[in-house]
């Protein structure tokens, strides 16, 4: 029988399991625990361009805030001939939304309408929120971390039965960083009725290395792939993101939800950073050589293991719990990382850490260098 005082401290470890957040970035949530203010908090959890909001995004949203007091265009007519230009598609193959977040709605209603989805696991948080709202089956084939290495414990090519299923991507990989080739992929659209490819991080490899299929499109009604302007260019926030797939799919999800998903100032800022070159030089410039900094400080502590990646973080295994290392990196050092207790299969022998500026990558090496000598 459990006595009084061990259920007490049961009910209290639940709770503190329920209220813990699902996503990284939650400042609030964070300077709560500590009892301090969330400006105070240096925030390795959001894996977020460190560099800052760019210039150019200010310097529209500025020139467009007479726009406040208009409803903004319903078909974000310039936007999706910007973003079209970008990726040299006709402006009806993209549809902006209110960050990837609000696509994966449309995306999980969808693949409602399939025998099941098939996901790589684990996986980021928000896919069972969109494939739990429709009721969609899934299988999940998750991927093996071993030796600091990413590999599949099913030969994937060989799922069968798939001609009436979906397939739901996130390459890069999150939370591992994981990069599938286009190579890897082209065998599913040949072979699944849905395949959503969500490439918010994509945009962190230089076009040389980038693995997307999104010139596919045109060819293959059955892709779909999702893009985020918030990560890369600093804009979380706003909420800003978008959908390439076939036309008929992107007027029946604008049919579906509310009307005016983005508003005035994130589609001129959106219209902005896509066009500002010299700041993507820059961050392509600043990544490679502060992760390279932060992968090699962080495996030279005894314990620690990151898996090398092409994202802008980073996954570690972790002989110490991670919530432990959260709890103790926010209250003595006013450093947030994201534990991994969202992520049922890695759980709290893991913790993602996004790469920031130099000198903060080393503020973070030093302060897990010392709680681990404690």
């Amino acid at each position: 029988m459990i006595s009084p005082n061990d259920l007490q401290t049961y009910i209290a470890v639940a709770k503190q399991r329920a209220s813990r957040p699902i996503h990284g970035g939650n400042r609030q949530w964070a300077a709560s625990m500590a009892g301090i203010s969330p400006e105070q908090i240096l925030d390795f959890s959001a894996s977020i361009n460190p560099l800052g909001t760019p210039k150019s995004a200010i310097m529209a949203i500025q020139s467009h805030l007479t726009d406040l007091s208009h409803y903004p265009d319903p078909e974000y007519t310039l936007l999706r001939e910007t973003i079209s230009k970008f990726h040299q598609l006709a402006p009806e193959w993209i549809l902006a939304g209110n960050g990837v977040a609000e696509l994966l709605t449309w995306v999980g209603r969808d693949l409602s309408q399939l025998s099941s989805t098939v996901l790589f696991t684990p996986a980021f948080t928000d896919y069972d929120r969109a494939l739990k709202t429709f009721d969609c089956q899934v299988e999940r084939y998750p991927l093996q971390l071993s030796n600091q290495q990413v590999s599949f414990n099913n030969d994937l090519p060989e799922i069968t039965n798939s001609y009436n299923k979906g397939i739901l991507i996130n390459n890069p990989h999150n939370p591992t960083g994981y990069l599938f080739t286009r190579n890897s992929i082209l065998p599913y659209l040949e072979r699944f009725a849905l395949v959503v490819i969500d490439e918010a991080f994509m945009d962190f490899l230089t076009p040389d290395q980038q693995q997307s299929l999104i010139d596919l499109v045109p060819s293959h009604p059955n892709l779909v792939i999702l893009r985020s302007l918030t990560k890369f260019y600093s804009l979380p926030a706003l909420r800003l993101g978008y959908a390439i797939a076939h036309p008929e799919r992107l007027q029946r999800w604008q049919s579906w939800r509310d009307p005016w998903c983005v508003n005035s100032l994130a589609a001129a800022a959106g219209l902005a950073v896509l066009e500002d070159v010299e700041f993507q030089r820059q961050t392509w410039v600043w990544l490679k050589s502060a992760k390279s900094q932060l992968f090699t400080g962080l495996s030279q502590i005894s314990g620690l293991n990151p898996f090398p990646n092409v994202a802008n973080y980073l996954l570690v295994q972790t002989e110490i719990e991670g919530s432990l290392l959260q709890k103790e990196l926010l209250h003595k050092h006013q450093i947030l990382i994201r534990d991994c207790l969202s992520f049922p299969e890695l759980g709290d022998r893991y913790f993602r850490v996004a790469v920031r500026l130099e000198d903060e990558n080393q503020k973070l090496i030093n302060a897990i260098a010392v709680l681990n000598h404690l």
